[in-house]
């Protein structure tokens, strides 16, 4: 073996729906060279959305497989994991990716697939978390980093940014400053995988071996 030699870059591809925001946030850190790895690729299941623009003007392979063109959930999962598989990631990168993934799918990528969320997990799963948490008359919100696992935005959290909820927020300005956050924390977490520091072990998320909390490490804006 050489000493001296340059180990290998991670591969990673991403998965977008719509605008790629983070997958952009995620691009322009590696292109820094803030995260020592390469994109593969960047799929999406929706034609023509603004994201696959935005990745090809920043010369990255995309590929696109339209969900309407399957009959099943099943189906279209399938054909996505073979598509996935023939660019050998060592992750998957949910960035914004709108669709319920089938046990079959998450279990083929277990341990190597990040999803964000904009909520601090487990609070409001699911859709329309901001007006939620403005609803509930929350002092505080923010956006979570987890593994993806079986349960719906269930899987174990990396890392979490909190931001206060101010008087007179709706549910647009709280969206704004939330991801704000969130095009910092997906490249940190993005970046603590491919170094080999963020792991999943034992249904636990662990970060330099080290098991996480349950809110999984917090930064506070």
């Amino acid at each position: 073996m050489n000493p001296t030699a340059t180990p290998e870059k991670a591969r990673i591809v991403i998965l977008i729906s719509g605008s790629g925001s983070n997958m952009v946030a995620i691009a322009d850190a590696v292109k820094a060279g803030d995260i020592n790895a390469d994109i593969a690729a960047v799929i999406c299941n929706r034609p023509e959305v603004a994201g696959l623009q935005k990745a090809r003007d920043r010369d990255l392979d995309t590929a696109v497989l339209d969900h309407k063109g399957f009959t099943t959930r099943e189906a279209f999962d399938q054909a996505l994991m073979e598509l996935i598989d023939s660019y050998d990631p060592d992750l998957v990168v949910l960035a914004g990716f709108m669709r319920i993934l089938t046990p079959a799918f998450t279990a083929h990528y277990h341990g190597r697939m990040l999803n964000i969320h904009p909520s601090l997990l487990p609070k409001y799963q699911g859709l329309n978390t901001h007006q939620r948490a403005l609803d509930a008359g929350e002092s505080e919100h923010g956006v979570t980093v987890h593994f993806v696992t079986e349960e719906l935005d269930g899987g174990p959290v990396a890392i979490q940014a909190v931001v206060p909820v101010y008087d007179g927020d709706d549910a647009l300005s709280l969206q704004k400053r939330v991801q704000v956050q969130e095009h910092v924390i997906y490249p940190i977490a993005v970046k603590w995988f491919t170094e080999g520091r963020l792991t999943l072990s034992q249904g636990t998320a662990r970060l330099d071996g080290q098991p996480l909390p349950d809110h999984g490490l917090q930064l506070r804006s």
